[in-house]
């Protein structure tokens, strides 16, 4: 069919109207405040969104801390029970059996502590793993920063040590570790801990998010790291007195967790010297915190757009 002149003058004209539309669009949307929906807003503006949700992310965290046992007879009991039983089985093995035990002062204050504060950081990964993937039916029914998943589950964490806190002080009371001023330390200690566990948290929610299998994989990655962090055995006898090289003693001195269970060993338990520390150890627990917290906020923010899509 032969056009006509007036067909070419009508497509022109909608042809020209177009970026128009699109502009008339996008000043209206902009004059309401309306964004693309699931896009990622920026840095300063995700901040913002977070700290706005922050009710939600305390009240989400005890309330989960509340429910996780809620089966369980013995109820919130198994919080404080479960890392003594893990305790238990560690003194039994490597104090009794390996006798990791010898040369070790106040070797139980020394293995409880170790077991408590490592489970802390081991728990904020664990949940943080599944923060995505677990709540799948949250994120895409409700529009909210999604950092405010690991973010609670890591805050969920906290609440259970500070709670098994009390357990452990009893203990370190029995066996002559009463409270002195040095306790103190472990308020800063425990909130770089907290702020590291936090990052960590965001880290592998990103990546569970990404690949659920990596909720499969975690615990082996734990148990490795757990038996290379000094719980059951101490890092300053092995780097003192087994030759190893350099780089590896440093490896195991430096690891972060190893460094935040030290610290609170240090401050709990009067015959932990600071001869036992890495050298300039506060300043290293800082920038493991710093690094670990403002980085696996920056990766999860990342990726903000992807998370329950697919």
């Amino acid at each position: 069919m032969a056009t006509t002149p007036s067909t070419h003058s009508a497509a022109a004209s909608r042809a020209a109207s177009a970026p128009h539309a699109e502009t008339d669009l996008a000043a209206l949307a902009a004059r309401h405040g309306l964004t693309v929906s699931g896009a990622r807003p920026t840095l300063p503006a995700y901040i913002r969104q977070l700290w706005s949700r922050r009710h939600f992310i305390t009240t989400f965290a005890t309330a989960r801390l509340t429910a996780q046992y809620h089966q369980a007879k013995l109820g919130q009991i198994w919080q404080i029970m479960t890392p003594l039983l893990n305790a238990t089985v560690y003194y039994f093995i490597f104090g009794l059996l390996l006798r990791t035990s010898h040369g070790v002062p106040d070797f139980i204050p020394f293995l409880v502590t170790g077991v408590f504060i490592w489970t802390f950081t081991s728990a904020s990964v664990t949940a943080g793993t599944r923060a995505i993937s677990g709540n799948l039916g949250l994120v895409r029914a409700l529009h909210f920063p999604r950092a405010a998943l690991p973010v609670s589950l890591a805050l969920q964490q906290l609440q259970q040590l500070l709670f098994s806190l009390g357990a452990l002080t009893v203990i370190l009371v029995c066996f002559g570790q009463y409270p002195s001023l040095s306790w103190l330390l472990a308020v800063p200690a425990l909130l770089l801990q907290a702020v590291f566990n936090t990052g960590l948290a965001m880290i592998v929610a990103r990546l569970g998010a990404k690949t659920p299998d990596i909720a499969q994989l975690t615990p082996f990655i734990l148990r490795t790291w757990m038996y290379m962090s000094g719980v059951m055995w101490s890092v300053s006898k092995l780097s003192a007195g087994a030759g190893l090289p350099r780089p590896v003693t440093l490896a195991l001195e430096y690891n972060p967790a190893a460094v935040f269970i030290d610290l609170m060993r240090f401050a709990l338990i009067h015959s932990f010297k600071a001869t036992q520390l890495p050298a300039h150890v506060w300043a290293v627990a800082l920038c493991w915190a710093a690094l670990t917290g403002i980085g696996g906020f920056l990766y999860f923010w990342k990726a903000e757009e992807e998370y329950g899509r697919g």
